[in-house]
């Protein structure tokens, strides 16, 4: 397994953000990690991207250990967080200059021009980073992302803010990446996760209350769409 979480807990004071989760993760897999607001989503991202430390419980990216080996998680992850950090004053492919010499990519000039191909930058490529729409943004924020070629990617609501047509091209992006990559992708849009996502897990109040494939929720809630099921179990369980 690329991502492995047993019984992980994190507690804030006297509230329990997430409460013994255990959930798992494979290459070549897109898992939904979906849940309302305050469900633990970003708190588990946070810990599987080694911003913040759990409370007990274990966790591993790429079968190396969230706590004990953090450097070793951080060489095989891509974390894209749903407020999207860049820097502004940089030009498109300064940045992307600057995050493949951090991350000692090979061959770093033909990289970046994949990437830029590959998330739909180029004729963007010549503004700044605070120059870019939204969408655009967005977007660099993904190319940054895959640039070092990580084994497990971790989206946290990546297709905000774009328009219908970005859509379109970043989710059949997310879909190649999952072909040999695992992937996991927060998103409130149900459509989004029932069209990219092979399987979710559902949190809600800090516990699981599903972790299935696409095909068995539906076959478990037979004339149902994703969001109705997603309404059904965490309004059920609040």
């Amino acid at each position: 397994m690329s991502v492995e979480v047993n019984q992980l807990t994190k507690v804030y004071g006297q509230q329990k953000a997430i409460d013994c989760i255990s959930f798992t993760a494979s290459p070549g897999e897109i898992l939904g990690f979906l849940g309302p607001n305050g469900a633990g989503k970003s708190t588990t991202m946070k810990i599987l991207s080694c911003f913040i430390p759990q409370t007990s419980g274990t966790a591993s990216v790429a079968g190396y250990d969230v706590s004990s080996q953090s450097l070793d998680v951080r060489r095989n992850l891509g974390y894209l967080p749903e407020h999207n950090p860049l820097y502004l004053d940089m030009y498109v492919k300064e940045f992307l200059e600057f995050v493949a010499n951090v991350h000692k990519v090979s061959n770093k000039r033909r990289r970046i021009e994949e990437v830029i191909e590959l998330t739909g930058l180029g004729r963007e490529s010549h503004k700044k980073a605070g120059a870019l729409s939204k969408g655009y943004r967005q977007r660099l924020g993904l190319a940054q992302v895959i640039l070092p070629d990580p084994a497990v990617l971790i989206m946290d609501e990546p297709t905000s803010g774009l328009d219908p047509n970005q859509l379109v091209e970043v989710r059949a992006l997310i879909r190649e990446l999952g072909k040999t990559k695992t992937v996991i992708l927060s998103t409130h849009i149900m459509p989004e996760a029932e069209t990219v996502c092979s399987r979710a897990v559902i949190i809600n109040r800090g516990q699981i209350v599903a972790d299935n494939t696409m095909t068995e929720l539906h076959a478990a809630h037979p004339g149902k769409t994703l969001e109705d099921i997603f309404l059904q179990l965490t309004n059920k369980n609040s």
